[in-house]
């Protein structure tokens, strides 16, 4: 497989989240890559988007599974034509994540010419960046799939890092009701927007607020919050009867929802009332992991120095099989400007990404799994 050129063919294709017919197209280029070969080539189809799902077994016990999405934000027209300029690929999806899920591809295409004798598959979704609903739909729909080992490339993207631990994202919804009155008589009424304003005061208590005008803490483990969006009232000259908010907690291993949802119910004001809107759970992997410690061996050998561990606050889908006992290896190339205008990713990182599944992939059907 032309690893570039099928980067560059996947840039190409208008996938922003929703985008159903770009969406469907990129997954018809996909299946038909393993057309004349030895893979079950499929798209799963749920009411949230498509998942394109490649397997070498009928078996549902995967030995390797590798995770990630074809889906990307939005951008500007020019970001889906790729520009290959100093050794980096810039264009909407070079970094999150089309560029992994090339290499995904070329393992598979390897696993299968090479007859490698361990059970893979390769899962792709088309709405990550909208919260995963077709991963929730394709794991209830296949709800006896395992997998030894998930290789998870939409982390990070610092080659020299392989993240060991992500936090557990929980959203929650502020509700404020209050009662209307005429803006030049406020002690008429009880202003939602006020009452809004005040939790969130009493949350910042419990929660500090950081930014780039902030010290960064040295240690960044610990349970965060950031207001995703705020909306209240609705004419200039009226008290607002209601307010809400949407707020983004990312959870250590070391919290929990019942010990967010205590510290909530202390902050709530009098007509303001909390609901989780989602949950998961922090995803935590063991750093002498034996298999984990062979992916690290190999990707020290192939770019030919250390690598260390780290922890993110963002979420992965990967915490899917991370529940069932997977053995999650979180590891993506080096870029920057995920989401932003200026997005790439260093060909050469990319192409160690690819080196190294498929020595490690080598490594598992030699010494067995």
């Amino acid at each position: 497989m032309d690893l570039i050129a099928t980067i560059e063919d996947l840039i190409k294709f208008r996938t922003e989240t929703g985008n159903i017919a770009e969406i469907n197209k990129a997954a018809e280029y996909i299946i038909k890559k393993f057309e004349n070969s030895n893979i079950t080539a499929s798209v799963f189809q749920s009411n949230a988007s498509p998942v394109v799902f490649l397997r070498n077994t009928e078996s549902l016990d995967f030995d390797v599974i590798i995770l990630g999405h074809i889906d990307v934000v939005p951008a500007s027209d020019d970001m889906f034509t790729p520009v290959i300029k100093d050794g980096k690929m810039y264009g909407r999806g070079t970094l999150d994540m089309k560029s992994f899920a090339a290499v995904a591809l070329n393992s598979m295409e390897y696993v299968s010419q090479h007859n490698l004798p361990i059970k893979f598959g390769v899962i792709l979704s088309t709405d990550e960046e909208k919260g995963s609903k077709s991963t929730e739909s394709f794991m209830e729909a296949y709800s006896q799939i395992t997998a030894k080992i998930v290789l998870d490339n939409d982390v990070g993207g610092d080659i020299t890092k392989i993240v060991s631990k992500c936090k557990n994202p929980v959203f929650v919804k502020l509700i404020a009701t209050g009662k209307e009155a005429h803006g030049s008589t406020p002690w008429e009424g009880i202003d939602a927007n006020e009452l809004l304003m005040r939790t969130w005061h009493n949350i910042r208590q419990i929660y500090p607020y950081y930014s780039l005008e902030s010290e960064k803490p040295s240690n960044t483990w610990f349970d965060t919050v950031h207001f995703a969006t705020i909306s209240g009232g609705q004419v200039s000259n009226i008290i607002s009867n209601y307010a809400e908010a949407l707020l983004d907690f990312r959870l250590t291993e070391n919290s929990s929802v019942e010990n967010l949802e205590n510290n909530l119910k202390k902050c709530m004001e009098n007509g303001v009332e909390y609901k989780i809107v989602s949950s998961s759970t922090p995803v935590v992997m063991d750093e002498n992991n034996p298999y984990i410690l062979d992916y690290k061996h190999f990707a020290e050998s192939i770019m030919g120095r250390q690598i260390e561990f780290e922890h993110i606050g963002g979420a992965t889908d990967s915490r899917s099989f991370a529940v069932k006992g997977s053995v999650v290896i979180m590891h993506s190339g080096t870029g920057e400007g995920m989401h932003a205008s200026g997005e790439y990713v260093e060909i050469e990182s990319v192409k160690q990404i690819a080196d190294i599944q498929i020595k490690f992939l080598e490594h598992l059907a030699k010494e067995g799994i």
